[in-house]
């Protein structure tokens, strides 16, 4: 959630600008504003590599085709994320092992991997989830004793930061061998359509992925690996550049306003702000609390009926949808999972946000709770 048209205007010289660059030049795919974006994004995030493409979800596949994946190999991936994730799993005939999430970062542990560890698992995605790190030490240390490649799905943490034990930082997406982010408009680096892109510190490895987004090319019409049709479109990468150059900006405005919505939401009893990790800073892609069960979808109808809008990610684990539900993981198998499918709810959080818009917010919701029992 969050103002598109106010951002646009705020940028709007600077889009405008990169815009008509490509409509002059008729620049449209692989322009070279692609090639000046990724080495930009590479050195934002202090890795080797960008690989762009068509959008997260491409990002996802293509990290995996890279990875060599046969059908049949196990990938680990949690129950509460976005149903792009197993998708892609499910798409090229991978397995897909669910796990539970921590309670208090909506993340996968190394601890909860562990136990679904196999001999046919090849790979592991932690989710950073809403804008935050999974716990990423522990889990590229079991994956390593495994064998297990390590994809992340930084789609919601673009400029989240991660600390080692050793006190160095490292972006999030660059921890593991692949890393993948998405630009859809809403996210806290997105375009103007679809987008993503691939991050990673092997070359060879990004050679491959680069190869694929294009058919498996490298040399036009000799097709060295089984590819797909996944290009970042040059008008977009545009955009992106201009947008990169103020995304840390941005993220410093959604952590001060989510600062400031902690302390104003801390009065009020039973509703949880988000639980930031200590090992990762958050980027509030979105910003979730939980509400007690029985109360969330009510104080979102209060919210709508007040003008304000929200949203929940997500109502449904992937477990329990109908399209991968199985008999082996009925309701109850993900417990956590499920509890906060029916208590999470995301608040507006978007860089121009004012302080009344806050106010307001917090009012309404402290309205509808001291009528509750919580009060």
């Amino acid at each position: 959630m969050g103002d598109l048209k106010t951002q646009y205007l705020r940028l709007k010289t600077e889009i405008d600008a990169a815009v008509q660059h490509c409509l002059d030049t008729t620049d449209f795919i692989n322009g070279a504003s692609v090639r000046e974006f990724q080495q930009e994004l590479a050195a934002f995030l202090w890795a080797n590599r960008v690989v762009t493409c068509a959008s997260g979800t491409d990002a996802l596949q293509i990290a995996l085709m890279g990875l060599g994946l046969k059908p049949g190999d196990e990938v680990i991936l949690p129950v509460f994320t976005h149903v792009a994730v197993v998708e892609v799993v499910v798409l090229l005939g991978l397995s897909p092992v669910w796990v539970d999430v921590d309670p208090k970062t909506f993340t996968i542990t190394a601890e909860k991997v562990e136990v679904a560890l196999t001999s046919r698992t090849k790979a592991v995605i932690p989710v950073h989830l809403f804008g935050q790190c999974a716990d990423m030490e522990p889990l590229l240390r079991l994956a390593s004793d495994h064998g297990v490649f390590v994809v992340e799905d930084a789609a919601h943490a673009l400029g989240s930061e991660y600390e080692l034990a050793d006190g160095s930082v490292e972006s999030a997406g660059t921890l593991g061998q692949v890393g993948c982010v998405s630009f859809s408009p809403f996210t806290n680096l997105g375009c103007y359509g679809d987008g993503g892109a691939l991050i990673t510190n092997d070359e060879e490895l990004a050679d491959r992925l680069q190869m694929i987004t294009n058919h498996g090319q490298r040399k036009k019409y000799i097709h060295e690996v089984v590819g797909v049709n996944s290009r970042l479109d040059t008008l977009q990468a545009a955009i992106l550049s201009v947008k990169l150059k103020h995304l840390s900006e941005f993220n410093r405005q959604r952590q001060i306003l989510a600062a400031r919505y902690d302390y104003l939401l801390a009065a009020i009893p039973g509703i949880q702000t988000p639980v930031t990790s200590k090992r990762s800073s958050h980027v509030y892609q979105h910003y979730t609390v939980t509400v007690p069960t029985g109360l969330r979808d009510a104080l979102r109808a209060e919210l709508h009926m007040n003008g304000i809008p929200s949203m929940v990610y997500y109502p449904v684990p992937v477990h329990l949808q109908p399209a991968y539900y199985s008999d082996r993981f009925p309701a109850g198998s993900f417990p956590v999972a499920e509890r906060l499918s029916q208590q999470v709810l995301s608040l507006p959080i978007y860089p121009e946000m004012e302080s009344r818009q806050q106010d307001t917010i917090v009012s309404v919701i402290a309205d509808f709770m001291s009528t509750k029992k919580y009060a």
